[in-house]
């Protein structure tokens, strides 16, 4: 990475020279340290369970972007990157340095995020847990050695104090817990959280910043690659078949959750996979189950005084996670980097019943779908949610995203245009009507119809647009029915088919215009309009 190397100050180089600091510590020396501080639990599949505490999930009101001049005019400001003057940074990083001057133990890892050495960044992670420590070596790329390890100069330090609890009135916080990053000092601060996945999203965000910079796009995908070197993209948000649909056994694991794409192709960002554990079984998902051994973290599932984990129990939350290297999975390229993708696939689970389950988009249009980021919240997901609501989420990553929208949309769009890819929108949602009255479109037909997209097969189809959308649509595939294909010949009554694809094409257009001016060209030319 381009950017300088981060410069470290006094406190930090007497933190990381102290006898107590415990540097590149194994997977075992960090067990030993979790269960001997009383951390966490063995399990029975050999995963240490942590509970996180009263954060179960993302802090999305508590991250702050600080406000530095030569920054400044970069980031788009608002509800996600939320300002913190610099001063305000300081006098709090400086007290949370100090409040882990006084702990008996630190641990610190130093590794890389980003496989492709051309665009990697250099990592060191201090950590006031244990297992944070090993959660972080799960996530992030790990260096060979210690040797080599000692040797990494940091591009950007995560400083984690999940145990220091700030003071909104004093400290110029929202609350206790805080996520800040600063691009000029190099650093995420975190603290008032024990939720381990901030560690590896602040990366991300950061990522998200300086890969686009440099015209390398950044991306919330999962991405895979067949026998032939074809490469294949997904992108999607909860619940859409990302994970799903990108493990296969034909086809070998890149990463489960955030790409690069430069000069040289596609690079996993990460070293590892954080996976749901809710309803998880060995019939179902057999790859993620068997990652679930020595060495992973699991968070807050509930363990039987045997040591028995039940998948199935929400009593903490329905966010409970696994997070392990991803040499845990056989199926996997390694080095995690592949050549650049022939075929790229949106993924959107449709509670409307009006969006084919397969499209072919063109430039635009696929432009248009990537800063929509449409996918639908269900009935009982979220407190006052009584009918299936629309849920978009710019370019399937908005809570990650320091840059203006139109700076990733047009990144993929020149490259869509440099290495002739195609793109397919993919309704894994329901048909026939919506959710409650249609039914879920069959995996069975998804994983088939997003094979022949990726093979290539699905080009020589013969496609037909649909009224309201625009989309091109195949009018026919080999064990596919054709009232599927096409949605309005799934519903009973074409009209009111026809009332509630407008209605959401309204709510898409509706969202469209918060990108302002600077998109009116994708709107008309990847919108509904034409």
């Amino acid at each position: 990475m381009s950017i300088d190397t981060y410069s470290e100050t006094p406190k930090i180089k007497h933190l990381l020279e102290k006898e107590t600091t415990l540097f590149q510590l194994s997977t075992t020396q960090l067990y030993y340290k979790i269960l001997n501080n009383n951390e966490g639990e063995l399990t029975e599949l050999g995963a240490i369970n942590m509970s996180t505490g009263k954060y179960t999930g993302r802090s999305p009101k508590d991250k702050f972007i600080v406000n530095e001049p030569s920054y400044r005019d970069n980031i788009d400001w608002g509800d996600i990157n939320q300002p913190i003057d610099e001063d305000v940074f300081l006098k709090l990083y400086n007290k949370v340095l100090d409040y882990l001057d006084q702990k008996d133990e630190l641990y610190v890892f130093n590794g890389y995020a980003g496989s492709d050495k051309d665009s990697q960044l250099k990592l060191k992670i201090i950590n006031e847990l244990a297992w944070h420590n090993l959660f972080a070596q799960n996530m992030f790329i790990r260096p060979e050695s210690i040797e080599e390890a000692s040797h990494i100069k940091p591009n950007f330090t995560i400083v984690s104090a999940p145990h220091f609890k700030a003071n909104p009135d004093v400290d110029g916080t929202h609350s206790e817990t805080f996520i800040i990053v600063s691009f000029k000092h190099k650093v995420i601060l975190i603290g008032g959280t024990e939720y381990a996945g901030e560690m590896k999203k602040g990366i991300f965000s950061v990522m998200n910043y300086l890969l686009p910079m440099q015209d390398i796009m950044s991306m919330h995908c999962s991405a895979n690659v067949g026998e032939k070197g074809d490469v294949a993209l997904f992108f999607g948000l909860s619940g859409t078949g990302k994970t799903t649909l990108s493990a296969t056994p034909t086809r070998k694991l890149i990463g489960d959750d955030e790409h690069g794409w430069n000069k040289n192709g596609i690079f996993n960002i990460e070293g590892g996979c954080y996976a749901k554990a809710i309803h998880l079984s060995k019939e179902k998902e057999p790859q993620i189950y068997n990652a679930i051994q020595y060495g992973t973290i699991l968070e807050n599932t509930i363990v039987n005084e045997r040591g028995h984990v039940d998948f199935d129990d929400n009593t903490n939350t329905e966010n409970t996670r696994a997070a392990y290297p991803i040499h845990h999975i056989d199926n996997i390229v390694l080095p995690s980097k592949a050549a650049h993708p022939n075929t790229i696939i949106f993924l959107t689970a449709d509670a409307f019943g009006v969006l084919p389950p397969i499209s072919k988009l063109s430039k635009s249009q696929a432009m248009y779908h990537f800063l929509s980021g449409f996918t639908s919240k269900l009935a009982g997901t979220e407190r006052g949610v009584t009918e299936p609501e629309p849920s978009f989420s710019t370019c399937f990553g908005a809570p990650f995203l320091p840059l203006h929208p139109t700076k990733y949309a047009n990144l993929l769009g020149k490259l869509i245009d440099d290495h002739d890819v195609d793109v397919y929108l993919v309704n894994t949602g329901w048909t026939g009507g919506k959710y409650g009255v249609g039914r879920r479109i069959s995996l069975h037909y998804t994983r088939y119809m997003v094979d022949q997209a990726i093979s290539g097969k699905l080009k020589q189809a013969t496609f037909t647009k649909d009224e309201i959308f625009g989309l091109s649509i195949p009018t026919e595939m080999e064990d596919v029915p054709k009232t599927i294909l096409n949605p309005i010949h799934a519903w009973n009554d074409p009209e009111a088919y026809r009332h509630q694809a407008n209605d959401l094409k309204q709510r898409f257009e509706e969202n469209f215009k918060t990108f302002g001016d600077e998109v009116k060209d994708i709107a008309k030319d990847g919108g509904f309009s034409h």
